[in-house]
């Protein structure tokens, strides 16, 4: 049982707006599926819009979904004052997007400082960010990091106090964790059949941000094809791009142009989380060379799959991939081919990446990744209760029993 120290179980609020964007989506759910499953007292508010109802989890029956139904420009005054509604123990932000007048106590979960250190606004926009990115910091009870390194760059770049920082490390969909199923094979052989695809390939699966480093990997991986022109696998190897449409990134575009392999990438989109897991399981390797990543949840979800990874050996990344992976200089479009070689060609390493992976995921769980957001769901509560008491018996009335 989970209670508040006043005996009552405790009123807690998360914000789901955002449960379908690509990687907090992915927080949300499974943190929320996680609570379901291990608090049957306290009483959770769930507030999302109407027409994203359907990505919720299925929870208990402590938890309340409730719709949002106004529009989004109204968000900044509308939003907290409908919050105060519910008088809640307190409230849970997955991201850093909190409202200026945002009631509290408060939680945040900060997933990295991306949008700060690649923000390339005018002087104003960027300042008013940047207040609003401290100030919801500053004023919450309490900042969930899901890195060290995220967790330093918040402290060192911000000045957030260090008490108010607390580690809670994220863990993989358990779509790419489940064991594998009988009918996968034929699954597997229908995707890549309505993807015309029957060659070998490198997958990058994720956001296409200028942090995410995609032009470099498109040149790396022309230098890498150039190497392998006479192999006898390798000789037509694609790159497969899962995430934002080309068109609305030019510098993917004009990388693929310079790089003159426009025959052998493809930009698919995003696609369903089954379809991913195929594409995962197929793939020679996994590429994520970001720049930076507060976490990085796709080479995780790779490795559940089985697949060889490269990656960064920068930001979060060497924290989260541990061992299990090939490192390489995301600022190097040669360290970068010479990853993706050895990870396509060195059968030590695959297979070192391969058993290494599997164990590097026992390390992260939703299981207790949601116990601890939970011990510090009863802390924040606790301590807002002693606030209150200490501000009763200075105006005279009786302290909460």
């Amino acid at each position: 049982m989970s209670r508040g120290e006043s005996g009552r179980p405790l009123r807690i609020v998360m914000d789901a707006r955002h449960v379908r964007d690509f990687g907090i989506g992915t927080y949300i759910r499974n943190l929320l599926a996680a609570l379901g499953e291990i608090d049957s007292t306290n009483l959770y508010f769930v507030v999302t819009h109407p027409e994203d109802l359907g990505e919720l989890p299925t929870l208990p029956e402590n938890f309340s979904k409730v719709v949002w139904r106004a529009r989004r420009v109204a968000n900044p005054i509308a939003f907290p004052m409908f919050l105060r509604g519910f008088s809640a123990d307190l409230f849970h932000v997955p991201l850093n997007d909190v409202p200026l007048l945002m009631p509290r106590p408060y939680l945040v979960t900060l997933h990295d400082m991306s949008t700060l250190i690649y923000d390339h606004q005018e002087r104003f926009p960027h300042n008013w960010h940047l207040y609003r990115f401290r100030r919801g910091l500053l004023r919450a009870a309490c900042v969930i990091s899901v890195s060290d390194a995220t967790r330093r760059d918040v402290e060192n770049t911000l000045g957030i106090p260090a008490h108010q920082l607390h580690l809670i490390y994220n863990a993989p969909d358990p779509v790419f964790t489940a064991p594998s199923q009988g009918l996968e094979l034929d699954e597997s052989y229908r995707v890549m059949e309505r993807y015309q695809i029957n060659y070998p390939f490198i997958l990058y699966a994720g956001n296409i941000r200028p942090q995410k480093n995609i032009p470099r990997l498109i040149e790396a991986f022309a230098v890498l094809r150039g190497e392998l022109a006479q192999h006898p696998i390798y000789n037509d190897l694609r790159l497969i791009i899962i995430g934002d449409e080309i068109s609305k990134h030019p510098s993917v575009r004009h990388a693929v142009i310079r790089s003159r392999v426009e025959q052998s990438v493809r930009f698919l989109g995003f696609v369903p989380i089954h379809t991913l897991r195929v594409f995962y399981k197929a793939a020679a390797v996994f590429a994520f060379p970001s720049l930076h990543e507060g976490f990085g949840l796709p080479p995780l979800e790779a490795m559940a799959s089985g697949t060889p990874v490269v990656t960064s050996n920068v930001s979060s990344l060497p924290e989260v991939v541990g061992d299990a992976a090939v490192l390489v200089n995301p600022d190097n479009v040669f360290d970068i081919a010479r990853g993706l070689k050895d990870a396509l060609l060195d059968e030590d390493v695959r297979r070192n990446c391969i058993e290494r992976g599997f164990l590097q995921l026992r390390r992260f769980s939703w299981r207790r990744n949601a116990e601890l957001v939970l011990e510090k769901y009863r802390e924040v509560a606790a301590a807002q209760l002693s606030a209150d008491d200490r501000e009763k018996s200075r105006s005279g009335s009786a302290p909460s029993p």
